[in-house]
């Protein structure tokens, strides 16, 4: 059951820049292959032209552990690569040509920090929570688009829900769409013996589906399409 939405964000410790940088896909492809090795490599130059770059090494900082944010990063390189789909691949655990591996979010976010002139992928609400910079990616049609809980939403604006909700909306189309986007999703038992077990859990997903979208913003996620919220409701009721 997808829950709310949310975004996996390039962010970056280079000391003294202030400003928000861009990355084209193919930039951010080059950078975790290890091909991108300077910070003022032309793969990053040219789209931030007003931004005096150094010259110093990229540090890659990647998670260590499998992880749902480890997925949709490399799902996304995968599409916008051909370099990355014939290498690593996309996986929730996959073999990282170049970098340091943190464990959770949490590590990936204390690595960064405390390494000049590195760069990392992690959730939006840690990177806000953190007050880290967060890139703005080059989406399908060519903006560069800053993740938020607007262009998560705009990314699943025409998404297709399948009947068993599992659906990939990285490099969604839409000029508005932040291109490193994802459902969250909870997994639950289709059948469920214990009869106040059943109704605890059920009655939980139908408030999370409705009452409970209205946290989303708070907490830096986004809300579901309301479509799909109609066909989650309709699924509850099958749980037996």
């Amino acid at each position: 059951f997808p829950t709310v939405m949310g975004a996996v964000v390039p962010t970056y410790n280079v000391p003294g820049l202030t400003a928000e940088l861009k990355f084209t896909p193919a930039a951010l492809a080059g950078i975790f292959l290890g091909k991108v090795k300077k910070w003022n490599d032309p793969a990053i130059a040219s789209a931030n032209p007003e931004v005096k770059l150094p010259a110093d090494d990229i540090v890659v900082v990647h998670r260590s552990d499998g992880s749902g944010t480890s997925f949709v990063f490399t799902d996304y390189l995968t599409k916008v690569s051909p370099d990355w789909a014939s290498g690593p691949g996309k996986g929730s655990a996959v073999n990282w040509p170049v970098g340091l591996g943190g464990k959770g979010n949490e590590g990936v976010v204390g690595l960064l920090k405390q390494t000049p002139n590195s760069i990392a992928y992690t959730e939006m609400i840690y990177a806000v929570q953190n007050n880290l910079p967060m890139g703005q990616v080059q989406n399908a049609v060519g903006k560069f688009i800053k993740a938020s809980p607007e262009s998560v939403t705009a990314a699943a604006a025409d998404v297709q829900m399948p009947d068993d909700f599992r659906v990939s909306i990285t490099n969604a189309p839409g000029k508005d769409s932040y291109p490193v986007s994802s459902f969250t999703w909870l997994l639950i038992p289709s059948k469920i013996q214990d009869a106040g077990k059943k109704k605890a859990i059920t009655d939980f997903l139908k408030w999370m589906m409705t009452d409970g979208q209205a946290m989303t913003a708070a907490l830096d996620y986004a809300p579901l399409p309301k479509g799909v919220v109609t066909k989650e409701l309709k699924a509850i009721a099958k749980v037996q």
